[in-house]
């Protein structure tokens, strides 16, 4: 997975935010949809794949919206404090959209005007704005002197200076007090890759119709969720946006859900839904959903608790298909420090389970004989995946 991040510097030279850019192919998105799918997969990518804290830090995030969110169509599954909402210059500024725009910023969200145009209606969100980008290089600067003017008479709002790429744009934003910069005279857009796995698209159609339910089924959604290693990993990262505030850490896939909440994890599999990437061979999902599972039914043996030791399952699976050690997919996640401590170190009672199942994996049997709670395992994943399969060809 891959998401571009170009920094946003203040007048003093500082990095201030990241506006987060699109990075992939468009070979199989249809051209009228290009534009949404681009937005989703930034989303998805900067606060599931990757976790914004690793993207951003604790710096701003600027993010291109279309239409459908911009109205309402389409859900935002983040909450306002780290995000600033980028309104293209494509969007048409007609009531239902100034409508929706109003609703996100009386919700707190940051409102950004990019690649303002005076006269192309942008204008009407002045009272909303927080920041309005003016192109330096291809834009319109004949203007210029009423355009900041009549940006100046909002104190709530601070120009952006972008696509500076020679010393007389970047003197043009110095003349006239444009408090951020961004173009290539500054920084160039970084892209930043993970290895990653994407969830099976039935499992996708699967959550959100167990999610639209009048009263949604906690239990059921769990299920799902913890059915499907990817969902399972990027339920995790998303809970790792929202646990700064969180005194406890997660040691489960259900407090995870919990912390998210089910109105975000809506959100994100509505996104997700319009992911239309294939994700990764059935049987590979099988092996990590049959680790989880005999971890789960060997951590009563040393008094670690089995929800946990299902989780530490699939983060150890979903690791050794990535390459990478579970010690690295552990700083990914906000974990209570038992788990923390038995992915990296191998320490404690759920160390100890985990130890017994990767000498199990491995062909050595040792002192335990794992094979009926293995044969479990096998006809528990099966059977997910079966019933996946029939709700598929229902």
């Amino acid at each position: 997975m891959h998401v571009g991040r170009q920094p946003i510097f203040d007048a003093q030279g500082d990095v201030v935010a990241y506006e987060l850019l699109f990075r992939g192919s468009m070979e199989a998105v249809a051209a009228g949809r290009q534009d949404t799918y681009a937005t989703s997969t930034v989303m998805i990518n900067a606060f599931t794949e990757f976790g914004i804290r690793e993207v951003a830090g604790d710096r701003l995030c600027f993010i291109n919206l279309t239409r459908e969110f911009l109205s309402g169509e389409l859900p935002l599954p983040f909450g306002p404090s780290q995000v600033v909402l980028e309104v293209l210059e494509t969007v048409e500024m007609d009531d239902e959209v100034v409508a929706g725009i109003t609703r996100l910023a009386e919700a707190g969200y940051r409102i950004a005007l990019d690649d303002f145009v005076w006269g192309a209606g942008q204008e009407r969100l002045f009272e909303l704005a927080s920041y309005v980008k003016l192109d330096l290089l291809d834009g319109d600067l004949t203007h210029l002197d009423e355009v900041v003017a009549a940006v100046r008479q909002h104190p709530n709002i601070q120009i952006v200076a972008e696509r500076l790429e020679t010393d007389e744009q970047l003197a043009i934003a110095e003349r006239y007090g444009m408090e951020l910069r961004q173009g290539y005279a500054l920084s160039r857009p970084q892209v930043l890759t993970v290895a990653s796995l994407s969830p099976s698209r039935l499992r996708r159609l699967e959550l959100v119709t167990a999610l639209s339910a009048p009263d949604a089924d906690m239990p059921r959604i769990v299920e799902i969720i913890a059915s499907d290693p990817a969902l399972s990993l990027r339920v995790l990262r998303a809970s790792n946006s929202v646990a700064a505030g969180h005194a406890n850490r997660v040691s489960s896939v259900r407090q995870a859900v919990v912390m998210v909440g089910l109105k975000h994890i809506r959100q994100w599999a509505m996104l997700m839904v319009l992911d239309d990437v294939g994700g990764p061979a059935e049987e590979h999902m099988l092996g990590v959903l049959t680790r989880a599972r005999l971890c789960e039914n060997v951590a009563p043996w040393f008094g670690a608790a089995p929800d946990a030791a299902f989780m530490a399952g699939v983060i150890t699976g979903v690791a050794g298909l990535l390459g990478i050690s579970p010690a690295e997919m552990s700083d990914q996640f906000p974990l209570a420090p038992a788990v923390a401590a038995a992915l990296t170190t191998g320490s404690g009672r759920l160390g100890q389970a985990l130890a017994a199942v990767d000498s199990y994996e491995r062909g050595e049997l040792g002192t335990f004989d794992l094979a009926p709670q293995y044969m479990d395992a096998v006809r528990w994943s099966t059977r997910a995946l079966d019933a996946s399969n029939r709700l598929a060809a229902a």
